[in-house]
């Protein structure tokens, strides 16, 4: 066992702990209270972002819900490192944005087409002029839908109806530019970000993280504008099992915290989970910026507190560890405790610390999963999962997503572990259908 993986438990969890997160938050305050500053909520639009279009339409809703004052920013997309594969997330976001909309009742639900460049820089103008002047949150929602929906509606919006004179290219570009780079020294990469005194939430799916800090230090109980749809908690009985593929790999701490209720969903419905394990994005030459992972480590810690999953002591598997994982999920599987094993995983490494590149790491999580240990051993010397993993990896692709955790069920195909609920709708509506059928055999 090396330094690195003796140290990294305690110091994880020193960081990623919630008493930490609490402190921070009061320090924040506190340095507020002194400045005699009000609460500033910076929000980072990038106008061809779908997932943008429903972040800037609640800030009117802040604004009032809250004693905020909002400080509006025009971003660009995401560096490339920061995107990898950037076809696929514009028509994924599209596709996911829309269903998003759909489910939060938004009044604009149309992202069929992405904007051309002509029409984005024009909307980026305005956003601008619109920020200098002090109209942003009253004029992006007309924007947005101007831009997303028509060719030429945005410059009729533009000179018939906003009556906003664009800002210039020069003074669009420096704004932009001054923009990014705040948001990049802050520690963010995308667009669709708010950012409150020292902490980020990506888009409507965490404003209930920032929502709650606020009422936690206002002493309110208000609810949130756009609740986590919860989980399945009763049976359903479905006629035909369903399957659901889960997507996923043993370095993902998004995988990690959404594999128990994966396999609950299966337990409450019947459905057969299919492991669908691939190599982390790292271990497949696609490296992952310095800013992503502190973000989506920090992200998975707040995801996992609000729904009371261990999560934080990690012990980051890349390399070794992840393979010596891999390498055991076909025998996990052969002996019929492959959800036990995974799940093993997964807490060994990211909520107790366990190094799975040693052999007493790995030996603790496998056989408390049932795994034996001799077998453990000839397990380690078949290299045959790295072609399933690769089937595993072009299959995803086909469905138009690259990330995990995934998942496809009866058609659907969605990316995320806050996007379980989109498997679970549709779960709901087999069992709906089949009980509709079966009292109208009744009544034949």
């Amino acid at each position: 066992m090396s330094i690195k993986s003796l140290l990294m438990p305690v110091i994880t969890q020193h960081i990623l702990g919630r008493s930490r997160l609490l402190q921070l938050r009061e320090r924040a305050v506190r340095a507020r209270v002194r400045s005699g500053t009000v609460r500033q909520l910076h929000y980072f639009h990038q106008a061809d972002d779908p997932y943008s279009v429903l972040a800037a339409h609640s800030l009117v809703a802040m604004q009032q819900k809250y004693p905020l004052e909002i400080l509006p920013h025009v971003v660009s997309p995401p560096e490339q490192a920061a995107a990898p594969e950037r076809d696929k997330l514009q028509a994924y976001s599209r596709q996911d944005a829309q269903l998003l909309a759909q489910h939060f009742g938004f009044p604009f639900t149309d992202f069929a087409q992405q904007p051309s460049a002509e029409n984005i820089s024009i909307a980026n103008r305005l956003l601008v002029a619109a920020i200098h002047t002090g109209q942003f949150t009253q004029l992006v929602d007309s924007i947005s839908a101007a831009l997303w929906t028509a060719a030429h509606a945005i410059t009729e919006l533009a000179a018939v109806t906003l009556k906003v004179s664009p800002a210039t290219e020069e003074s669009t570009v420096a704004d932009m530019q001054r923009a990014n780079t705040l948001r990049k020294s802050r520690g963010h990469y995308l667009g669709a970000c708010f950012w409150y005194e020292g902490e980020w939430y990506w888009g409507i799916d965490r404003l209930y993280h920032l929502e709650q800090r606020l009422q936690d230090e206002l002493g309110s109980d208000l609810g949130y504008l756009y609740p986590p749809p919860g989980d399945l908690t009763g049976p359903l009985r479905i006629a035909q099992r369903p399957e659901i593929d889960f997507f996923f790999s043993l370095r993902s701490p998004y995988s990690a915290i959404v594999a128990e209720r994966v396999f609950k969903l299966g337990q409450l419905t019947g459905a057969k989970i299919n492991l669908r394990f691939l190599l982390p994005m790292v271990m497949r030459g696609l490296p992952v910026p310095a800013n992503k992972r502190m973000y989506i480590a920090m992200d998975t810690a707040r995801e996992a507190y609000a729904r009371n999953i261990p999560f934080g002591r990690l012990n980051d598997p890349v390399g070794s560890p992840t393979e010596r994982g891999l390498a055991l999920i076909p025998l996990a599987e052969s002996l019929g405790c492959g959800q036990d094993y995974v799940l093993s995983f997964m807490r060994g490494v990211w909520a107790e610390g366990l190094d799975a590149g040693s052999d007493r790491g790995l030996r603790k999580i496998a056989e408390r999963a049932g795994l034996p240990w001799a077998d453990v051993q000839l397990a380690l010397h078949d290299e045959a999962w790295r072609n399933t993993a690769e089937i595993n990896r072009e299959a995803m692709f086909a469905l138009g997503l690259w990330g995990v955790p995934s998942f496809y069920c009866a058609g659907a195909a969605v990316w995320g572990q806050d996007r379980l609920w989109v498997i679970a709708n549709l779960l709901r509506k087999m069992a709906d259908s089949d009980e509709q059928l079966s009292k109208q055999g009744q009544t034949c």
